[in-house]
């Protein structure tokens, strides 16, 4: 039996960094290392499972009761955010966290201050992990993937618990928005799935963000400066215009609960051409489709300025809003605020304000409100998790799947 800790542990210490400029499923091929490793682990607990192509584990627990019940799924993604160093990630344990700063003791001068992440401060006691400021953590989601193969064990291991059918699912790619792509929701067998990809012990979620990219490109021109006059079109200034002109108070770092976002991410170029890359989120999908119309509007009056397609602007949908496709089934919220409350915890119910593979999967067919996972300040250095969270999102695994199994 091994304990929750030292599974996360193992599992963070396998790089799975997705890569957003590869083509190929999964994006890189490191991930299929712990893919393979969850594979191999559930069939040595007796569990049926397989590795698809396109880096899909499904495995499956028949049901022991003869009741008619749902067959339900729990499913997390492997790979970690690109948007920090993953690969040799070195994590620190804090036993009986005593409330205060922690050093992250790979970069001097870094810590964890209470008073920029005060959050840590509702975990006095308990036992802590985090980085040691060199990478991120991985807990986004490999908390989740523990909190899942814990709750097997325990099932395996208690032939006594009552269940139904159980489904299992492992994902790549999902922090490159790519993660349920090929995902086949008819062969996964579940009628209901939760994801377990949320942060603070209480989380539950059945609405996101509506998102979408957007490509910017501006075409300048190109002169020796010392003749420039009246003919170079600087590329680099135009973008910096054309950035200019979008809403201010629409930048994530104004913006909170239900409120979207036009956000940049990337930018490159020279006096000739240059690109700008952005992300825009909104939870209305009217107040989205406004948000794309801004970024075509803002092109249109920097055209009429310096000349038809100066600017062109390419938006791609990435995916949708859940909760339409949730709502209808509520009772899978109504079950997730039970387990909560069985294993002592307080149901908080929120708007994600991003994405998760529960999303696409609902429009698949499969609806799939997401869970906490216990992990908070994904994506970056200052990554941390309780290993008590992480116990309680296993215990509301198991009591999700008593619930369903009751008449």
């Amino acid at each position: 039996m091994e304990n929750i800790k030292d599974r996360f542990l193992r599992y963070v210490a396998v790089d799975t960094q997705s890569d957003e400029t590869s083509d190929s499923q999964p994006s890189a091929k490191k991930e299929l290392i712990l893919l393979e490793m969850l594979r191999d682990e559930l069939r040595a607990m007796g569990v049926e499972a397989e590795l698809d192509q396109w880096g899909y584990v499904m495995a499956s627990i028949p049901s022991n009761t003869d009741a008619k019940v749902p067959a339900v799924g729990f499913i997390a993604h492997v790979d970690t955010s690109p948007d920090a160093p993953g690969n040799g990630i070195r994590p620190q344990i804090i036993e009986n966290y005593d409330g205060l700063d922690i050093p992250l003791k790979g970069v001097e001068g870094m810590s964890l201050k209470t008073a920029d992440f005060p959050e840590i401060l509702k975990h006095k006691g308990e036992t802590i992990i985090t980085t040691d400021g060199t990478t991120l953590l991985g807990a986004d989601d490999k908390a989740g993937v523990a909190e899942i193969m814990d709750a097997v064990q325990y099932i395996v291991s208690h032939p006594e618990f009552r269940h139904g059918e159980i489904k299992i699912g492992f994902t790549p790619d999902e922090e490159i928005g790519r993660g349920v792509v090929k995902f086949d929701v008819k062969k996964f067998g579940a009628d209901y799935a939760y994801t377990m990809d949320g942060g603070e012990v209480g989380e539950l979620e059945f609405e996101n963000f509506n998102a979408a990219s957007a490509t910017v490109h501006i075409q300048g021109r190109n002169v020796h400066p010392g003749y420039a006059k009246g003919k170079m079109l600087n590329s680099l200034l135009i973008a910096q215009e054309f950035n200019a002109l979008l809403p201010m108070e629409q930048r994530p770092e104004h913006t909170e609960g239900y409120e979207g976002f036009i956000h940049i991410v990337g930018c490159k170029g020279t006096v000739e051409e240059s690109t700008l890359t952005y992300i825009i989120r909104d939870h209305d999908r009217a107040l989205f489709e406004k948000k794309k119309d801004e970024m075509l509007r803002c092109a249109d009056f920097v055209n009429g300025r310096y000349g038809a397609k100066t600017v062109e602007v390419t938006l791609k949908d990435q995916y949708y809003n859940m909760r339409e496709q949730v709502e209808p089934h509520y009772h899978v919220v109504e079950k997730a605020v039970k387990a909560m409350e069985m294993a002592g915890v307080k149901p908080h119910i929120q708007p994600i304000r991003g994405g998760t593979d529960g999303a696409n999967l609902s429009f698949k067919g499969l609806p799939c409100p997401n869970i906490f996972a216990g992990g908070l300040n994904f994506h970056g250095r200052y990554e941390w998790v309780s290993v008590q969270s992480m116990e309680k999102a296993s215990a509301v695994i198991l009591n999700i799947i008593r619930l369903y199994a009751e008449p």
